[in-house]
């Protein structure tokens, strides 16, 4: 109960923080292309000091499941540059994922299990089976929000590590595509530009594949082992 009572202290005091200061004004496009100049030229004066502050502030966006981690994503291509963009979003996305799959399993885990036993039994059975894959097709396609994932997640049988290597590999094509926008800052009038039709269906193609193809070799074993058998 300590534990429980501990999340929901911080998570509450996070979030109120969030709103009192009106952060989330700051983690918007318009406000981002406005202070562009002088966030590139704070972070070359400062590089430590921005990239440790840059990396916090996403780390704990993600893990409280606030808005704005898709600016922000955008925000580290803009600011920092593809390479160094991307190595800190790929990291901080990640551990704030696994904080917030965390806070997920520590608040939320035993009623859901109580009151949702059945389907819940069969989606952990699922992830025991495939778990990687799953998470894996899950975390490409692009059609699933982020902070849901996380969430739910927390609600399964996935382990942390699992859940973390997994998610690192599974976001960096879509993080790739949102910082590299980042670095065409001035063609971008909108987050909906970034991801067109096209990206959205090869990002999809490509997170499905390994789970199908998966699925497909299992069917091929069992169907020659029923033509041995026979």
């Amino acid at each position: 109960m300590n534990r429980k009572l501990l999340a929901i202290g911080l998570l509450v005091l996070g979030v109120a923080a969030f709103v009192l200061t009106g952060a989330g004004d700051y983690l918007t496009l318009a406000y981002l292309k406005s202070a562009h100049a002088d966030a590139v030229a704070f972070a070359q004066e400062n590089p430590g000091l921005s990239s440790i502050g840059f990396f916090a502030i996403y780390v704990l966006v993600t893990a409280l499941s606030l808005p704005g981690a898709a600016v922000m994503t955008v925000a580290a291509g803009a600011i920092f540059g593809l390479l160094w963009g991307l190595a800190m979003v790929s990291f901080a996305s990640t551990m704030g994922a696994c904080a917030a799959m965390l806070i997920s399993r520590t608040l939320l885990q035993d009623w859901v299990q109580r009151r949702f036993a059945a389907p819940l039994r069969v989606v952990n059975s699922g992830f025991e089976a495939d778990g990687a894959f799953y998470l894996f097709s899950i975390r490409m396609v692009p059609l699933f929000p982020f902070f849901i994932v996380n969430l739910v997640m927390g609600l399964t049988r996935i382990s942390l590590w699992q859940f973390y290597w997994v998610s690192q590999v599974g976001m960096l094509a879509g993080t790739f595509v949102f910082v590299f926008a980042g670095t065409q800052l001035a063609t971008i009038d909108r987050l909906g530009d970034i991801l067109s039709p096209g990206l959205i269906a090869a990002l999809s193609l490509l997170g499905l594949f390994p789970l199908l193809a998966r699925k497909l070799l299992s069917w091929i074993r069992a169907a020659r082992a029923d033509g041995a058998a026979s």
